[in-house]
């Protein structure tokens, strides 16, 4: 076991082992624990061994971080870094990447093959593991795990999940011999405060020594936002005021939008957290950043900065934000205003965590958070070896109770669920080396599938809990012998008697009218109701005292038979969605020429190496000729319009795009509507984006429009405008290796990328 300068924990201890010994390892523990260690662990014996070993991180920027640590602490020249748009060192023996780039070398098409991306690599870190449960972007970890060849030792970390044993019992499954590793002992505890804003000079304990709720903490009252009273409150500098005084700071306020990240941070520009001599090594940090950043000379965040205070959310510039993170590892930002993505893994921990309400907003209207949203923020309080506590505040508002709360950071963690769904290129990639019946096993060896049983378990509730239903009504009793049939065709008896009465009697009244009686149409009727009527008498139901609940009891059967059917093929469907979506994936792709005889033709074998939200619809823009002729300028404005998701509203920039670039555009919808169509008939909902809101941006920008001017032509933050420029790079980058790409298109596309790529869109 490689030697650490620290005493391992248990848990550390027993995962290192079963690394030493050749196992794969799920760590699950709670974060800020020391999972870490036991990558680094790895990473030893990686270097003693003279083998390699991939980190993968679920974000570039902690892939950056996790490259710039391991060179400083194993030397440059041991430490790689591979994200997609950036490659250095990529032979080192020890390469950091995001999980994206390690799940496209497994697909061994396009990506080189499979022996020469692993050559030598005995060990795989996915860290972050539980972002499996990541809607957009959870299906990478399932591929990566399903994919990685069987000789090579998977290192899984995750933060506290419900279900860590099954994800382990899944990897064991599909992988090869892993063993769990769990622990919810944190080595530095956490203690819950709650704020309320009827005593504004203090934080009380959220709960009592036996864990029950603190009954001094009062809900909060409802407030008129827009009253004299409300617009005097300045709660957020009341809680900062009473950390500071209490020595619970560097903290992080965690808030759900942007803008009140940098309200909140504005609302403290007069607070002195900062000593005379953190002053000055601020001042001296930041001078020596500016030299290397001097864009960031004139931002108007400074001002706070040297107050040390900060706002961190993805609105800023991405070098503001590693400006940012920096002043905090160093001890001299005291209070960093931040939305919940700074829980994400970046290295930033503090010895408070302030969490501002436990609901936010999302597409679908407020919900609460759940408690893996919960345990991530609060989990950044409490540095180990520089707090005996962590501490969590939680800020009392009027849309939530006490009770709640105290409810929430009680609850245990949530179970992972998978989000693994087929793709237009994963289906092209597997098909390029796998019979179907090859390609069906490793979709079927998905933790959806594999976990399929507790995703099934309310419909097959329901199912046991129609059929019991059906049962006992089926099965009552009718005291004089009668069965469900009987009592149908009673029913029908009785209906059609009832017609021919009603008609009987209106022919003897039409009969009456003209003079006559019993006519023989009158007579046929008579006896045909007086023959309905004695069948009927056989029955005994119309003395039945039952006969009305036997009445009821039959509309429930019908509907409960209906549900019954819709269960059963619910559960059916639902057994083999995985398997149906790729089929109607393979379908669609077969429909539009990607795929001829099961195999991926020359045109799918492109598609297969193109990443997008959706492949074909990329594919068909090149492949149709729409971006044939455009200018660099011209070619950026149209792919930036199909990275841009769709924005609130109807909005428009304040400028036109050039003509070039609207022609295009418009034969882009035209393939946009044919995909559509055929993506309906299958019931695939794979997004097409043509928002062309940031392309007047981008082509005055590749044609020398100073930076300011831009930023100043939207209502977006400049860190929108950047990463929507990134991603537009990131396709560009695309266009430069594919092949049926004209070189052209290629050159413009590199001609493109270096005009974009200047500050403050640098690399990162």
């Amino acid at each position: 076991m490689y030697k650490f300068d620290f005493e391992l924990d248990d848990f550390q201890k027993e995962a290192v082992n079963f690394i030493d010994s050749g196992k794969s390892v799920v760590v699950c523990a709670p974060t800020g624990a020391g999972k870490t260690c036991i990558a680094e662990h790895a990473v030893h014996r990686a270097l003693e061994e003279n083998t390699r070993l991939f980190y993968t991180t679920p974000l570039k920027a902690l892939s950056n971080q996790k490259f710039y640590d391991f060179s400083n602490k194993y030397g440059q020249g041991n430490v790689g870094l591979l994200t997609g748009d950036t490659s250095i060192n990529r032979e080192a023996p020890i390469v950091v990447m995001t999980t994206e780039v390690f799940r496209n070398m497994l697909y061994n098409t396009n990506f080189g093959s499979l022996k020469d991306n692993l050559q030598g690599v005995k060990y795989v870190v996915l860290d972050e593991v539980h972002y499996m449960n990541d809607e957009q972007r959870g299906t990478v970890w399932e591929e990566s795990i399903i994919y990685c060849p069987s000789n090579i030792q998977i290192i899984a970390l995750s933060a506290t999940v419900a279900n860590s044993k099954q994800l382990c019992d899944w990897i064991n499954t599909v992988h090869g011999k892993t063993e769990l590793v769990f622990t919810d002992f944190r080595p530095v505890p956490l203690r819950h405060y709650y704020y309320d804003s009827s005593k504004p000079y203090d934080i009380l304990p959220l709960l009592t020594p036996d864990g029950k709720l603190n009954r001094k903490i009062k809900p909060e009252k409802k407030i008129n936002y827009y009253s004299r009273q409300a617009k005097k409150q300045n709660t957020v500098k009341d809680i900062i005021s009473v950390l500071h005084k209490k020595e619970m700071l560097p903290a992080i306020y965690f808030t759900f939008s942007r803008k009140k990240c940098d309200e909140n941070m504005e609302k403290c520009e007069n607070l002195h957290l900062i000593t005379d001599e953190e002053s000055k090594r601020i001042r001296q940090e930041i001078s020596e950043f500016l030299k290397e950043y001097p864009y960031l000379e004139n931002n108007k965040n400074l001002e706070y900065l040297y107050n040390g205070v900060a706002s961190h959310h993805a609105g800023l510039l991405p070098s503001w934000k590693l400006l940012v993170e920096r002043l905090f590892q160093k001890g001299l930002i005291k209070v960093v205003f931040a939305t919940e993505t700074l829980a994400a893994g970046i290295n930033m921990p503090a010895r408070t965590t302030v969490i501002s309400a436990i609901s936010k907003r999302t597409d679908s209207g407020h919900r609460m958070l759940s408690a893996n949203e919960f345990l991530q923020m609060s989990g950044r309080a409490g540095r180990r070896g520089m707090d005996k506590v962590g501490n969590v505040v939680v800020v009392g508002t009027q849309f939530q109770s006490p009770d709640e709360v105290a409810q929430l950071v009680k609850s245990d963690a949530n179970p992972l669920e998978s989000q693994f769904s087929p793709t237009y290129s994963m289906v092209l990639n597997l098909l390029q080396n796998l019979e179907l019946e090859q390609a069906k096993e490793l979709i079927l060896k998905s933790f959806g599938y594999y976990s399929s049983n507790d995703r099934l378990k309310p419909m097959i509730l329901q199912q046991i809990t129609c059929e019991q239903t059906l049962n006992k009504l089926k099965n009552e009793k009718c005291p004089f012998g009668l069965s469900n049939d009987d009592f149908i065709e009673f029913n029908k008896l009785k209906e059609k008697f009832i017609v021919y009465r009603k008609l009987t009697r209106t022919l003897e009244k039409q009969a009456k009218q003209k003079g006559q009686k019993d006519t023989p149409e009158v007579l046929e009727y008579k006896d045909k109701t007086r023959e309905l009527r004695e069948k009927i008498q056989k029955y005994n139901c119309e003395i039945c005292r039952g006969y009305k609940k036997h009445v009821k009891n039959l509309e429930i059967i019908s509907r409960y038979e209906k549900k019954y059917k819709e269960t059963c093929k619910n559960i059916e469907k639902q057994k083999d969605i995985y398997w149906n979506k790729f089929l109607a994936h393979k379908e669609i792709l077969e429909k539009t020429g990607y795929i001829e005889n099961a195999v991926p033709s020359k045109d799918g074998v492109m598609c297969s190496m193109i990443r997008a939200e959706n492949e074909l619809f990329l594919s068909e823009i090149i492949l149709k000729g729409t971006l044939d002729g455009l200018e660099p300028y011209e070619l950026a404005s149209v792919i930036c319009a199909l990275v841009t998701e769709d924005l609130r509203g109807d909005v428009y920039p304040n400028q036109p795009i050039s003509k070039n670039s609207r022609k295009a555009l418009n034969k882009i919808k035209d393939i946009r509507k044919k995909i559509a169509i055929l993506q309906r008939e299958y019931d695939i909902d794979t997004e097409m984006y043509i928002n062309s809101y940031y392309s007047p941006l981008i082509e005055q920008w590749i044609l020398e429009t100073p930076w300011q001017d831009i930023a100043k032509q939207v209502d977006s933050s400049e860190g929108d405008i950047v990463r929507i420029f990134k991603r537009t790079v990131d396709v560009l980058r695309q266009l430069t290796i594919l092949p049926n790409v004209s070189d052209e298109i290629k050159q413009n596309a590199k001609i493109a990328i270096t005009a974009i790529l200047k500050e403050p869109v640098e690399e990162d």
